[in-house]
């Protein structure tokens, strides 16, 4: 089998470089390529709800603060700011050499000012704009005057009770600064027609086909050396929907980079190991690092659900059983080429500082202990115990098999149903999903990103299996208020232990973002958002 995918995948790159109409003489020698495969909805940052509008979104505007490769946080627009003694009030004081870019909207070079930051925010929460985003400051912000512009440099934010990771919030694409006059002129066409502060300028987007950028040649920031920054001219997204097609105008050189790679020939460039293939090295460069993601299986826990009422996994033992019962390392090594790491600590993943797995402990493979479980909650090698449906997308479906048949040698009958992603959505926004595939991805470096998905105030979602502990929700709840770094992470361990051994869900692995480079490309860093960053990126000369 692997001889013949691998002589059927030699064969589709040769007729594809024969018949290929991609013109390689038009690609510029400072324009970087990359390619959207599921296309983007939108250059509002207003509406930055997944990876591939955040990615745009971060080239054209920018936040008051940013997150830095180590994941701190770091002043962007802001230079500086102050915490009131009461943590209620934060107060930005912004830098001054901040433009928006050139636009016919402006009869002369607009400054960024407070009053900017003051409309932005407000936006996001205006109803009338609908933004996926107006979560993020739900329950946080002081509802008279949230946000003031004290002076044209200087911008308050307040907040209604003390709330640690607001920095966090600050850093998310949603909370981009917009130019209002741009706004209200382009209309809902604002989307397409976007004018911000961040490196990169828009010049032209045809949906479906290319979104061109140019260098934002008025930007503020200078690297240490002094030169001004971005070192690129430009930038230029694809829209080709299928992952061979991108992967054979990568080989072509065509495209600077790609995010992941495809399963169909995953097992052509990697080794078990996850590391690049023989025949691979010198001519790609591979890039992995830890990605704030998460992959779990959900399970629904409201015992006022019928379907939980009528289910064993409303038995605590019988989901531990289930975290017991498939082998984690086995499946990371087979099944994603060592691509992430074994879920065998808690439901908060590596990467983040607070993360210990010498002190939140989680399952690891232990049939024995497995079946222990079973005969203790009443079904002695599993005699009796009715078939549990496990709902995941056809992405994963390989995934879920082999976590059901592992768990059926153990005595845990499963039965697997593929659904597409819409579909699965709903369900679970409904409390309709028993057991289900799930992934957590970080909007901002912090455990309490994490945790709140069990959070019992919080609706499904975050709450896809509508948790409620009320030991866990005081840990949590107190981490929210406490200045102590140190303090805080023990707490968010302790409130992640707490949910890992009532086991509403049974975590996977613990993501790496994967990329291919093309060789020569300098200043291509990573980092734990698994944010697009091409500010310091430079390509062959």
């Amino acid at each position: 089998m692997y001889r013949l995918t691998k002589y059927c995948f030699s064969i589709i790159c040769l007729l594809f470089l024969l018949v290929s109409c991609y013109n390689r003489k038009d690609k510029s020698r400072n324009i970087f390529h990359y390619n959207e495969m599921t296309g983007i909805a939108s250059l509002d940052p207003a509406f930055a709800k997944n990876q591939s509008i955040m990615w745009a979104v971060h080239q054209l505007y920018n936040t008051l603060v940013e997150v830095d490769s180590n994941l701190k946080l770091k002043p962007l627009l802001a230079k500086s700011w102050e915490i009131s003694d009461d943590r209620l009030m934060y107060t930005f004081h912004l830098r001054g050499d901040v433009f928006f870019h050139d636009d016919i909207v402006f009869d002369k070079p607009r400054r960024l000012t407070a009053a900017d930051i003051a409309y932005s925010f407000s936006r996001i929460i205006d109803k009338s704009v609908a933004s996926p985003g107006s979560w993020i400051f739900n329950n946080k912000i002081d509802t008279a005057e949230p946000f003031k512009a004290i002076n044209d440099s200087t911008f308050q934010l307040k907040l209604i009770k003390p709330y640690n990771p607001i920095l966090g919030i600050l850093s998310m694409q949603y909370c981009s600064i917009v130019p209002k006059e741009a706004v209200e002129k382009y209309g809902n066409d604002f989307r397409r027609h976007p004018v911000g502060t961040g490196p990169f300028q828009f010049v032209q987007w045809e949906e479906g086909q290319a979104l061109i950028l140019k260098r934002n040649k008025h930007y503020f920031e200078k690297d240490s050396a002094g030169n001004l920054l971005p070192y690129l001219d430009g930038v230029k997204v694809s829209f080709y929907d299928n992952k061979a097609t991108e992967f054979l105008l990568f080989r072509q050189k065509q495209l600077d980079f790609i995010n992941d790679i495809d399963a169909t020939f995953k097992d052509e460039i990697l080794t078990k190991k996850g590391t690049l293939r023989k025949e691979w090295e010198g001519k790609i460069v591979l890039q992995t690092h830890s990605y704030l993601n998460i992959e779990y299986l959900g399970i629904l826990v409201d015992t006022a659900n019928n379907l939980v009422k009528n289910s064993p996994l409303r038995l605590k033992k019988i989901r531990q059983a289930i975290n017991y019962g498939f082998d984690r390392r086995k499946m990371v090594l087979y099944l994603r080429n060592s691509i992430g790491t074994p879920a065998e600590s808690g439901f908060v993943p590596a990467g983040l500082p607070s993360f210990d797995s010498n002190k939140v402990k989680g399952y690891y493979y232990d049939p024995t202990k497995c079946r222990q479980l079973l005969n203790e909650a009443g079904f002695s090698e599993g005699k009796d115990l009715p078939v549990i449906k496990l709902l995941t997308i056809p992405v994963y479906a390989d995934m879920a098999s082999f976590i059901a048949k592992q768990l059926e040698e153990s005595g845990i009958p499963v039965q697997v149903e593929v659904v597409q992603k819409a579909l699965l959505l709903q369900l679970t926004a409904n409390s309709k999903a028993l057991f289900f595939r799930g992934s957590w991805i970080a909007d901002y470096p912090d455990a309490e990103n994490y945790l709140s998905v069990f959070y019992s105030k919080n609706p499904a979602p975050p709450n896809y299996t509508r948790y409620k502990n009320p030991h866990f929700d005081a840990l949590f709840e107190k981490a929210l208020i406490e200045t102590n770094d140190s303090v805080r992470y023990d707490l968010y361990r302790q409130a992640d232990q707490v949910v890992i051994d009532d086991s509403p869900v049974v975590p996977l692995w613990y993501d790496k973002a994967i990329h291919l480079i093309q060789a020569g490309i300098k200043g291509f860093e990573p980092n734990g958002l698994n944010l697009l960053e091409l500010r310091r990126t430079r390509l062959p000369e």
